[in-house]
């Protein structure tokens, strides 16, 4: 900081990507910040947040949020301390939750942060488990696919953010039967070893269709997909009568615009499938309930939380990168200081 301007990089999308992005898509500027107006602070990020769906906004296509522009800053959840305000609301010190990532420091209004305590949890699980991906999971879980007791359960892209911990929700939650798909060895390893998973199975080990159908003897009642795509066709043919599918995400199909569609709908009919898409935006309602519930289960010991973290704003590309491909366990996440 200097005088009463601050100096911060910041990442701005360069070109549109085509298939997969690459680091030619992003550019590194620096942009000098006031100091905060009536009603704004200014925040130092010390954490931020790469996700699945913000690979969605570099399309240049209507959808249920507004695209990244070329040219303009990404955006993207972060949580850092107030070193400046200008609100009587929101003090210098204290550390909040907003939507400007992707930058060292942030000047917004105060009405768009929320004060949270690291003191009792770490900045980086207002971006997980107590965060967007912990509601995620908990929403479409219990109220998107409405999982019972005693159910037989499928999350695909269980080794992500959101599978991890809708895992673990249905395990705590009683189902019978918790099976996850991840793309490793070492991940289907850790989700039934270290997360209690009642088995896994590594996708890119021989047809998906077979390993499901080996691991679900008696069928699947509740399918969280993150991944779209075979998986999604391989567990239609596992559903059980009056299945729910909650679908979270198609990562597998974000990055390849010639994607092949699913050739098995018309199970949907024969079994009465229900296949619901959703978005956390819609469910932020059922936000106190569940911090509470989970809170009570961190503090039991009863939920794990895998994080992933890459170092430095200057890194901030390759930790989104790396998450599109694969190599997060649990939320990845970019420390900026």
């Amino acid at each position: 900081m200097t005088g009463d301007r601050t100096a911060s990089k910041v990442w701005q999308l360069a070109a549109r990507p085509t298939g997969f992005p690459t680091s030619e898509n992003f550019r590194l500027v620096t942009e000098e910040l006031p100091a905060p107006g009536p009603g704004q602070v200014l925040v130092r990020n010390e954490v931020m947040s790469v996700d699945p769906a913000m690979r969605g906004r570099m399309n240049d296509v209507p959808s249920y949020v507004a695209p990244f522009q070329v040219d303009e800053a990404l955006e993207g959840g972060a949580v850092g301390t107030v070193v400046a305000s200008g609100s009587p609301d929101v003090a210098v010190g204290d550390s909040v939750l907003h939507g400007l990532g992707w930058r060292e420091y942030a000047l917004l209004d105060a009405k768009h942060t929320r004060v949270v305590d690291t003191t009792i949890a770490p900045a980086s699980a207002y971006l997980g488990v107590l965060g967007m991906p912990g509601l995620t999971a908990y929403a479409g879980l219990l109220d998107v696919a409405k999982m019972r007791p005693d159910e037989n359960v499928f999350i695909s892209g269980a080794a992500g953010a959101v599978g991890t911990l809708a895992g673990q929700i249905a395990r705590l939650r009683g189902a019978r039967l918790v099976i996850g798909s991840a793309g490793s060895a070492e991940k289907v390893r850790y989700l039934v070893d270290e997360l209690g998973f009642d088995a896994a199975f590594n996708y890119k080990d021989g047809s998906i269709r077979t390993q499901l159908k080996q691991l679900t003897p008696d069928g699947i009642d509740v399918f969280f997909d993150n991944v779209g795509g075979e998986q999604l066709e391989a567990a239609l043919f596992r559903m059980n009568l009056h299945g729910r599918v909650a679908v979270c995400g198609a990562i597998s199909q974000y990055n390849n615009p010639d994607a092949t569609g699913i050739r098995n709908l018309t199970l949907l009919i024969s079994k009465r499938i229900t296949l619901q898409g959703f978005l956390v935006l819609d469910h932020w309602g059922r936000r106190q309930e569940f911090v509470e519930e989970m809170a009570g289960w961190l503090r039991e010991g009863r939920v794990k939380v895998a994080e992933t973290f890459v170092d430095g704003i200057d890194h901030a590309v390759d930790g989104f990168l790396g998450m599109l491909r694969g190599e997060n366990l649990g939320k990845m996440i970019v420390r900026l200081s």
